[in-house]
């Protein structure tokens, strides 16, 4: 989110809540009965029989979406036509690694010029924006937005397909309600019903797609609203074994055997993974501030975004890309510790720089490595090694800290 999209976000955010002077209201200005308004009507089962529709074209266009990225990053970095998953480790490092991130952010700064700038960003806040303030997403922007992921992702960018899909499935979701005469809250509950169907997709996680959803974009807890986001959720991952196979994204098995004060390590880990949440926030808004400063368009902003992740792959090709590969060898310890620590830094860099440029992918994917590295390292480290010779071995705090740095990362 640039400088201006910030102030204008939180405006909204303002205008949303202005009707009540109460200290710590959440509900927008509503009124007690308002709030508490869980009456459901026969339209809801109208919605509940659109949301099957939309959740499996949420599914669809994540499959669409994840092959589209595999497909660029084989044709690009291998010289092989394939929608097999590719991981950048493999990489040389060459000049080729330096010239491939900016001609891909030059596209889609060309893309976002020319095309629609709504494509720009990660996908989250654009999809909270056409909650708060209204308006349906066009389908120039269901097309453009998975394809500059596509291109983003694929040419090395930092970034993962959740975001993107997110705003994708949004926008299926608020096309199909396009069709039909509904009230502004049933185009919203369609809109946030794609998104919940494509991150369930992505992510094969139902219950915590519902979660987000309810906490990000909905921002109510109704059964006229959250039934047909959870059903579109549950056809989504219905879907998913005949697109993604079954299983998790990560298969991983814990054991964990700690002494009777490792549950306050843990809570220090909370606390340094809000920490290491409160520096990448502060660091990614004043980079995007030195970016609104440059004396040229924005559209040339993807390109140099994309010369730092050039020059941060011929330091660590595995910190290009979406880093799936990275998050699965930290949970099963796969990684030394040298490794761990370059892939965190790195990777933190070009994600600053790329994210702050304006490109196009998602956050959470880099949250979950940032956040995983952090804990793998601290529970690697001499203070917890009673704690490991207990029987932890890292992942478990990986798997702690991906949880703190990602919930505090989207309250921010």
């Amino acid at each position: 989110m640039t400088r201006l999209k910030r102030i204008h976000f939180r405006r909204i955010r303002g205008f949303h809540g202005a009707a009540s002077n109460r200290p710590h209201d959440f509900t927008g200005g509503l009124s007690r009965r308002e709030a508490g308004d869980f009456t459901t009507d026969r339209r809801v089962l109208l919605l509940v029989g659109m949301s099957i529709i939309v959740g499996t074209a949420g599914a669809f266009a994540a499959w669409c979406l994840v092959n589209l990225i595999a497909l660029v990053t084989n044709i690009i970095w291998f010289g092989e036509i394939g929608i097999q998953p590719a991981s950048l480790a493999a990489v040389p490092r060459s000049l080729w690694v330096v010239l491939v991130p900016p001609l891909g952010g030059l596209v889609i700064g060309l893309m976002a010029r020319f095309g629609s700038e709504k494509i720009r960003g990660h996908g989250i806040p654009e999809a909270i924006e056409a909650i708060l303030i209204g308006g349906s997403r066009s389908p120039k922007v269901a097309v453009l937005k998975p394809l500059s992921s596509a291109i983003s992702i694929g040419t090395g960018g930092p970034f993962g397909a959740e975001g993107p899909i997110i705003m994708t499935g949004g926008a299926i979701g608020s096309l199909f309600a396009q069709f039909f005469h509904m009230s502004a809250a049933e185009r919203k509950t369609l809109l946030v019903a794609g998104a919940a169907a494509g991150m369930t997709a992505i992510f094969g996680s139902p219950i915590a797609a519902v979660m987000l959803a309810v906490e990000l974009l909905l921002f109510e807890w109704k059964p006229r609203s959250f039934i047909p986001f959870a059903v579109a959720a549950c056809v989504s991952i219905c879907w998913r074994p005949l697109l993604f196979g079954t299983g998790p994204l990560f298969p991983t098995h814990f054991q964990v055997a700690l002494p009777w004060w490792g549950i306050f390590a843990c809570a220090a880990m909370g606390i340094i993974s809000g920490l290491q949440s409160g520096l990448l926030t502060t660091l990614l808004y004043r980079i995007e501030d030195l970016f609104e400063a440059l004396p040229i368009h924005w559209m040339w902003w993807p390109a140099l975004g994309g010369l730092v992740i050039g020059l941060g792959g011929l330091i660590e090709p595995r910190a290009m890309g979406v880093g799936y590969d990275v998050i699965d060898g930290l949970l099963n310890n796969r990684l030394l510790a040298p490794a761990v620590m370059s892939i965190l830094l790195v990777k933190t860099i070009i994600w600053l720089f790329a994210l702050s440029s304006g490109t196009s992918g998602g956050v959470l994917a880099p949250l979950l490595i940032f956040g995983g590295a952090l804990g793998w390292l601290v529970g690697r480290s001499r203070l917890l090694g009673a704690a490991r010779n207990g029987g932890d071995d890292g992942g478990n705090h990986a798997r702690a800290a991906d949880r703190n740095l990602l919930c505090d990362g989207d309250h921010r």
